[in-house]
């Protein structure tokens, strides 16, 4: 009887020790704990990616003010890693802060623009720093190292103007003075289209359609389905 009682005893403990030990396909597969940090990663765009879009929104130094918006369409792919983030045709917006547009003898006509938001295909928005670094406009403007859009100083126009002033001056003076008449029409045609020339405005334009090329000042962070 007591031999009885001592192995009921045995299995007793020996089937709680089961119960309580994990078995071996737990201890080697353990379930993850799934939280916002495994679930979904998340991507920067580091600075100095390069943002290129096609301008929807016409911009003048001559008309556009203070606070106007523009607008437009992401013309190329950006990616991480083969991962496309902001894919071609995202939206970006953003702000006038700031136009000039002086006579010649001043300066140019001037634009600062600041990006501000890229809107995704699926809706989801993300503020954007960054800076005009070029447009496909170069013939009209330049962009300098502020990321301002300046007007060129000269052109075509202005060098017919020019020419066509000069030769004015010297046919009136050659029939007025004959040689020394010429010379005298010429310094004084060509005197009065620069004059003409200083007092002209040359605005800053950017045509819609135009491409202007952005570079990030910030990152920028997004979600792992924001390029899906």
């Amino acid at each position: 009887m007591k031999k009885f009682a001592v192995l009921l005893t045995l299995f007793v403990a020996t089937s709680a020790i089961a119960q309580t030990k994990p078995s071996a396909a737990s201890t080697a597969h353990p379930t993850p704990m799934l939280t916002s940090s495994t679930s979904m990663d998340s991507y920067s765009l580091p600075t100095g990616t390069v943002i290129r879009m096609k301008l929807e929104t016409p911009l003048s130094s001559a008309t556009s003010q203070r606070g106007d918006r523009f607008g437009g369409r992401v013309t190329e792919a950006v990616k991480i890693n083969g991962r496309t983030i902001i894919p071609v045709g995202a939206a970006l917006e953003g702000d006038v802060t700031r136009t000039e547009d002086p006579r010649r003898v001043k300066g140019t006509g001037t634009l600062d623009l600041l990006p501000r938001v890229v809107t995704l295909p699926d809706g989801q928005r993300y503020n954007i720093i960054a800076n005009i670094v070029d447009t496909s406009n170069n013939s009209e403007v330049n962009v300098n190292e502020e990321g301002q859009v300046k007007a060129k100083g000269h052109d075509r126009t202005d060098l017919l103007e020019t020419g066509v002033g000069t030769a004015v001056g010297m046919g009136i003076g050659g029939a007025v003075g004959g040689g020394k008449g010429l010379l005298i029409g010429a310094a004084v045609g060509g005197g009065a289209t620069v004059v003409h020339w200083l007092t002209k405005t040359k605005s800053a334009t950017l045509p819609a359609g135009t491409e202007l090329t952005m570079q990030l000042s910030r990152p920028m962070q997004f979600t792992a389905e924001a390029g899906d």
